[in-house]
């Protein structure tokens, strides 16, 4: 009888944690659509209606790159987790966009650890933790490499102020004291059961072929939404080289990503960083924020309702579970 009560309650608090992520998912994405006082919806929808964003051949380019793009980052979830349980394609989607739905509200999406381990074995979540870290670990690398090069070529061949300059130079200095730090203390610092020494012995266990997947398909990913953006740009006419949008997309990306932020308002903080990048070439500043704002629809609102589904049907998958 006890037990029978016991289980009402859990099954209980499950279901209000699910409707308290989906429906707070929901609220903040309609808010942030409707009630954005960086761009006005209306605006929004008049300017893409006239730039022909919604005919079939352009909204088709654009699922496909989103398509494309979060079935890499799929499989780069599926390698990692079957470093400890073989799972299949579409149960790392189901995690994956799950987690995205459950990150979405919270601080640099530190949601999509919890979500992500609730699917495996007690004994193994902090595992699945380190698995996830090393996954994004590898996308901000991916960011970091090529936002120097934009970075680099961004300083070199424009006409910026001097104090542009140094305060990228800077920028680019912290970023690398940030790195040495780490390898530095790597030896003498550790948290709670994992130290740097045990996560870097974990890293290495991983096979040389998997780390070579994963790095490639971190490229990949990077490459594909990277060219959503450029693509967008070609669709509102923004009058820019190729290279020098290039530049431009990996410095954004670069200096959005080393702010920290909640996940939600990663759009804030992409659209204020695009409009300073692109303001150097002159361009209509309505133009880069809805360019913003539609990437983050198809890149974290869509999946994320697809999530939402994920969240409310979850149960612990058993063959997960067995230890």
């Amino acid at each position: 009888m006890i037990r029978t009560a016991s289980y009402k309650s859990k099954q209980f608090l499950t279901l209000t944690i699910k409707l308290f992520i989906v429906i707070g998912c929901s609220y903040f994405i309609y808010d942030k659509l409707y009630n954005n006082q960086q761009l006005d919806f209306e605006a929004f929808y008049s300017n893409s209606t006239k730039n022909n964003l919604f005919s079939l051949k352009n909204v088709s380019f654009l699922f496909f790159f989103s398509i494309v793009n979060w079935s890499l980052e799929i499989k780069k979830w599926q390698l990692l987790a079957n470093q400890i349980s073989n799972i299949s394609f579409s149960e790392a989607l189901k995690q994956s966009l799950a987690s995205l739905t459950a990150s979405l509200i919270t601080p640099n999406r530190i949601g999509e650890y919890g979500a992500k381990a609730i699917y495996f074995a007690k004994s193994k979540r902090k595992q699945v933790l380190l698995l996830n870290l090393i996954g994004n670990l590898y996308q901000l690398t991916t960011t970091v490499l090529f936002g120097v090069i934009g970075l680099t070529f961004f300083c070199q061949n424009f006409s910026l102020p001097r104090q542009l300059n140094s305060s990228l130079f800077y920028i680019g200095l912290v970023l690398l004291l940030i790195i040495i730090a780490w390898h530095i203390l790597k030896k003498n610092v550790s948290f709670k059961e994992y130290s740097f020494q045990s996560i870097i012995q974990f890293t290495k266990d991983i096979s040389k072929t998997s780390k070579l997947k994963i790095g490639i398909l971190s490229i990949a990913r990077y490459i594909i939404f990277t060219h959503q953006f450029y693509f967008l740009l070609f669709i509102f006419n923004v009058d820019i080289s190729y290279s020098e949008a290039l530049c431009s997309i990996f410095t954004m990306y670069l200096l959005a990503s080393i702010i920290p932020m909640l996940s939600l308002f990663d759009v804030v903080i992409k659209s204020s960083v695009a409009i300073w990048v692109f303001g150097f070439f002159n361009t209509n500043e309505l133009n880069i924020l809805t360019i913003v704002m539609i990437m983050w629809i198809y890149n974290f609102v869509l999946p994320s309702l697809l999530g939402s589904y994920y969240v409310l049907t979850f149960k612990s998958p058993k063959i997960i579970q067995t230890e």
